[in-house]
């Protein structure tokens, strides 16, 4: 029912054991053809924003991704993943996304120690279909260096604080996308990937 884009950058059989885990049934998928055949898709990713583009124009998945995303399919993007929907990136130099979503990706300016790794707080700013269930302040595993600066407030879904306010999570009609790591998470992230698989089954 879900299908897991494998771009060669990403925890992907961590989120796939997550799905299934919480009996929603996931595949992971490599090839244009899939990404266009997939009913909802997820686009986990840890690494470089320029690498990971590059990846996804090597393997022909960037017009695939964004015509199911521009046809109203489900889409849970997962940390490098939510970064990418994105306009551009500042990382290694300006660097184009998707730009599904208008804005940038910019570095942590703060004392504090980066990446930001470890346990934090995500705090709701508006109702989100995903964190159904789950009690705002709630934590989430987190591992970045880069956070998303959205150009339109109306898609920041949650903010966590760490050394500056930034945009932990975004939500615009059918997309959805983390900074943390869900499949990281425990049994609350596993709550996330559950309430995903169900407004997938709902759409």
């Amino acid at each position: 029912m879900i299908s897991i884009i494998d771009y060669g950058m990403g925890n992907l059989r961590s989120v796939e054991k997550g799905f299934l885990k919480v009996g929603i049934e996931a595949q992971v998928v490599t090839t244009p053809q899939a990404v266009d055949n997939a009913r909802a898709l997820v686009l986990p990713g840890v690494g470089a924003f320029r690498d990971c583009m590059r990846n996804l124009e090597y393997m022909s998945l960037r017009e695939p991704i964004v015509r199911s995303i521009q046809k109203g399919k489900p889409f849970f993007g997962i940390c490098l993943g939510l970064q990418v929907l994105f306009t551009e990136s500042e990382e290694f130099g300006v660097c184009r996304g998707l730009d599904i979503l208008a804005g940038r990706v910019v570095k942590f300016q703060t004392d504090l120690k980066v990446p930001h790794m470890g346990w934090n707080t995500v705090k709701s700013v508006r109702s989100s279909l995903i964190f159904e269930g789950i009690p705002d302040e709630s934590y989430f595993y987190f591992v970045h260096s880069f956070y998303v600066v959205p150009r339109d407030e109306h898609v920041i879904a949650a903010t966590t604080d760490y050394g500056v306010t930034f945009t932990s999570m975004v939500q615009k009609g059918n997309i959805f996308a983390t900074q943390f790591h869900p499949e990281k998470s425990q049994e609350i992230g596993l709550r996330v990937l559950r309430n995903f698989g169900n407004f997938v089954k709902r759409a």
